[in-house]
């Protein structure tokens, strides 16, 4: 609400208070409905595939147009953490129709204390990567629990923002592993810890080196030397008045629907498990537990000593096995036939049938 009258934010028309039941639901539960304005024209991605002709001077416009929205919300304090193409939306299908960002779902007012990892793959900052692997360290006990816990600021929407400038420009994301997987692979982790990337020929021998610089400068590791969004408006770039008419590689790159496909996919899995509460489990030591199951096994287990015990050979340790082997050969050898006697003997040691102190066995 307070970032939503902006010409490049997704306008809210009407807020609803209401108990509503879903059909997998039992029962109503109090909901808040945002009604927003309609926007018709896709996303970002998709409208640059369906542009046969999309320029770097039309990439530098809609940087503008995204940096304006950025600057709205970062004057108000707010960070929106989770910048990407699948959030910018253009309002109908004209040529000239505005870019608005949208899904403010992971948007927070920044007072120096973020640190939830809140992030999409592909486009999340160094520190929002190192608040996660604090984090989990933390819950799992491998490290305590800092009293000044590790945060992030609203920096991080820049580095997002050099990330989208970059797929702008050639259709791939700076950083990406060959390993899909529902985390973000080893591989992947330290390009983005490092900010290691490049501009490869193929694609970036004719996008100018302003559009270079901006990324070069937006992508840095420490948040410090990052533009912030009023150097990002200020960049020439964004206010060059020569014709940058050269025609993009990324419109070509992005009509692959299925690599563009198991991109969002990838984001859509990340922000399933984001989405998903932590849950504080507090486990009961053994001795405080009066499980059945438990008991059952405890009888089993012990052995009486006056009373037979049936034992499960395919669960004796493997040491009493070789042993009671060991100790059959001996026996054997002793009774067994002797010099000038002829005798049958049939030795029978039972794995099954054992006292505690001693084996059983008979000879006939």
């Amino acid at each position: 609400m307070m970032c939503a009258c902006h010409p490049n934010i997704v306008k809210i028309m009407e807020v609803y208070a209401n108990s509503v039941q879903f059909p997998h639901e039992s029962s109503p539960r109090a909901r808040l409905l945002i009604v927003m304005e309609m926007m018709e024209g896709g996303e970002l991605f998709h409208r640059i595939s369906q542009h046969k002709h999309f320029t770097e001077k039309m990439a530098s416009q809609v940087t503008k147009q995204i940096s304006l929205a950025l600057q709205h919300c970062h004057s108000l304090n707010i960070a929106h953490r989770d910048l990407k193409p699948e959030n910018l939306l253009f309002k109908d299908n004209s040529l000239d129709a505005p870019v608005k960002l949208c899904d403010f779902g992971f948007a927070k007012i920044d007072q120096g204390d973020l640190m939830t990892p809140q992030f999409t793959p592909y486009y999340v900052a160094p520190q929002v990567l190192e608040a996660q692997r604090r984090h989990q360290k933390e819950k799992s006990g491998i490290i305590p629990t800092s009293p000044t816990p590790y945060t992030y600021n609203k920096s991080c929407d820049l580095w997002s923002l050099g990330v989208i400038i970059y797929v702008m420009l050639c259709g791939y994301p700076p950083f990406y592993s060959k390993h899909h997987s529902r985390t973000i692979p080893k591989d992947m982790r330290k390009k983005i810890m490092t900010a290691s990337f490049d501009f490869p020929e193929e694609e970036w021998s004719q996008i100018s080196e302003m559009a270079k610089d901006i990324v070069r400068k937006l992508l840095k590791v420490k948040p410090e030397e990052r533009l912030t969004i009023e150097e990002v408006l200020a960049h020439p770039w964004l206010n060059c008045t020569e014709a940058l008419d050269n025609v993009l590689p990324s419109a070509q790159m992005m009509m692959d629907k299925a690599v563009v496909a198991g991109i969002q996919q990838a984001h859509a899995e990340q922000l399933a498990n984001m989405r998903i509460q932590d849950l504080n489990v507090s486990l009961k030591p053994i001795k405080f537990v009066n499980n059945p199951i438990l008991r059952k096994r405890k009888l089993l287990r012990t052995k009486p000593n006056d009373e037979l015990f049936i034992s499960d050979p395919e669960n004796e340790p493997e040491d009493t096995n070789v042993a009671l082997e060991k100790l059959r050969d001996v026996i054997a050898q002793c009774i067994l036939p002797q010099a000038g006697m002829y005798v049958r003997a049939h030795v029978l040691i039972s794995k099954r049938l054992f006292f505690t102190y001693g084996v059983v066995f008979v000879c006939r």
